[in-house]
């Protein structure tokens, strides 16, 4: 069973910076995608960051040119480096993958770190 631990959320002023890293364990045959959501309070879950299998980065409109997401296939893990952060940004962020594992095709979602900004 593949399982995603999330770490490196927190509470930071308006203007400032946060790293978010997750790793993935369990067997995992292909990552397909993987990426960054978030919610934020009586808000749905929307798509923060993601990587697909072949690079390609996609990027919400509003956290584009302040959020650099980045990822490892090697070592299963995928970081978004978050920058110039207000007030918005406040939410529970949640590492998602898309993976072929030992059970099969399937989407893993992690436990949800929260981001706090506040003056």
């Amino acid at each position: 069973q593949v399982q995603l631990v999330e770490s490196g959320g927190g509470s930071v002023q308006p203007g400032g910076s946060l790293r978010l890293s997750c790793v993935a364990s369990g067997t995992i045959y292909s990552i397909y995608g993987m990426g960054w959501y978030r919610q934020a309070l009586g808000k749905q879950r929307e798509l923060v960051a993601s990587i697909q299998s072949g690079g390609f980065k996609n990027y919400a409109d509003s956290v584009k040119d302040r959020f650099i997401i980045s990822g490892d296939n090697g070592i299963n893990t995928v970081d978004l480096q978050m920058n110039s952060l207000n007030l918005e940004d406040t939410a529970i962020y949640y590492c998602h993958f898309l993976v072929q594992s030992s059970d099969g095709y399937r989407q893993v979602w992690g436990q949800g770190t929260p981001v706090t900004v506040s003056s």
